[in-house]
């Protein structure tokens, strides 16, 4: 598995003054190299190379390696839609690799600019420190309000997944984030009204439409971004931690699609569709991944509206976004953590839930089977 570390940048006045200028000629000349990509059609890293090396080196004076990875992000940039023209801005990264890049210790850096080598310092974490002794891939140049960073890339070793025994359930939902099939529900209230917050003073920005507006809604967009970010670290931290703690995999809902499928009323829409459940499975699967923790997929369909006790299916059943209970025999528990239950106990043999007394009356041979079918 590929990790990102990101890494802050401390340079003197000069030598940010140097990796400035390198980043914008260096993406002048990615903005050349898509004009010529564009023309002839073709995403081919070589080809370019062929066709345009010697001149972008000449134009815009940058080394040899640097002209090459300019090359490679135009050509990646172009693979990924042929019908538009890839456009980079002045501050985009710069992509550096061993030949343009070292480490000297963990407090320096050195890396290549217009102006020749330029030893700069790095402030780190401890997290960081621990992972730079890695293989590293890449790394990108990146600049955020003003302040260098490089965020590196490094081999992560994956351990051989642990046997499960059993599955913790993870069932994601609008008031509370997330329900585990333990009871523990994550970011309810709370979380809803900063979001709540953060959306008023967004439309009052909106509705302004001046410059200094328009900067703000920039900064707060990122401010959400970095909330949202570190809401979703924080419980797929801890998610992971519970099913490995417990020797369980984790079962999650194969959600893929949902925002076409699912249709609210207007007013729910900003709700519905302004948490990041991507990015928070995505953050469960790696941090399971690198814990030896097992993650399946299962079919999310009617797991609120199933009886763990009769196995009655019906959308009555959920009475309210809290409460479930069953018209049929009267069950009733806290309509996500018994979603969170169901999704558990199909990723036990993957297939749709079958509730107790459905179990038994299928008999032991048949359950067997249908165990190793799933």
């Amino acid at each position: 598995m590929k990790q990102t570390l990101m890494v802050k940048l401390v340079p003197t006045t000069e030598q940010h003054s140097a990796l400035m200028k390198t980043m914008q000629r260096f993406n002048e000349a990615c903005n050349a190299i898509a004009d010529v990509a564009f023309d002839l059609h073709t995403a081919n890293k070589f080809q370019l190379q062929k066709v345009i090396y010697q001149n972008i080196r000449g134009k815009f004076g940058l080394s040899a390696q640097l002209t090459i990875r300019a090359i490679n992000k135009v050509s990646d940039a172009y693979k990924r839609d042929r019908s538009i023209k890839p456009i980079f801005k002045s501050h985009s990264a710069v992509t550096y690799d061993q030949r343009i890049l070292s480490w000297k210790g963990l407090d320096v850096i050195s890396l290549l600019t217009l102006e020749g080598r330029q030893a700069i310092p790095v402030c780190m974490g401890d997290y960081q420190k621990t992972r730079l002794d890695r293989k590293v891939r890449q790394s990108d140049l990146i600049l955020r309000d003003g302040i260098f960073y490089l965020a590196v890339v490094v081999d992560a070793p994956e351990p051989t997944p642990d046997e499960p025994n059993g599955f913790l359930g993870v069932d994601l939902g609008i008031v509370n984030i997330v329900a585990d099939s333990d009871g523990k529900t994550y970011s309810g209230a709370q979380v809803n009204g900063l979001r709540k917050r953060h959306a008023k003073l967004r439309g009052k920005l909106q509705a302004k439409g001046t410059k200094q507006a328009k900067r703000l809604l920039k900064k707060r967009s990122r401010k959400e971004t970095r909330f949202a970010s570190n809401i979703n670290h924080t419980i797929s931290k801890s998610i992971v931690a519970k099913a490995k703690g417990t020797g369980r995999g984790i079962a999650l809902e194969d959600l893929g699609g949902i925002r076409d499928r699912i249709t609210v009323r207007k007013s729910q829409r900003r709700q519905q569709h302004s948490w990041a459940f991507y990015q928070l499975r995505a953050f469960i699967e790696y941090k399971a991944k690198l814990a030896g923790v097992v993650v399946q997929a299962v079919d999310p369909r009617n797991t609120s509206r199933t009886c763990p006790v009769c196995g009655c299916i019906d959308k009555r059943n959920r009475v309210s976004q809290a409460l479930f209970s069953c018209i049929s025999c009267g069950y009733s528990a806290p309509a996500d953590i018994l979603a969170a239950r169901i999704i558990a106990s199909r990723a036990v043999v993957n297939q749709p839930y079958i509730p107790p007394c459905a179990q038994r009356g299928l008999g032991r041979d048949k359950l067997s089977a249908l165990a190793v079918s799933g």
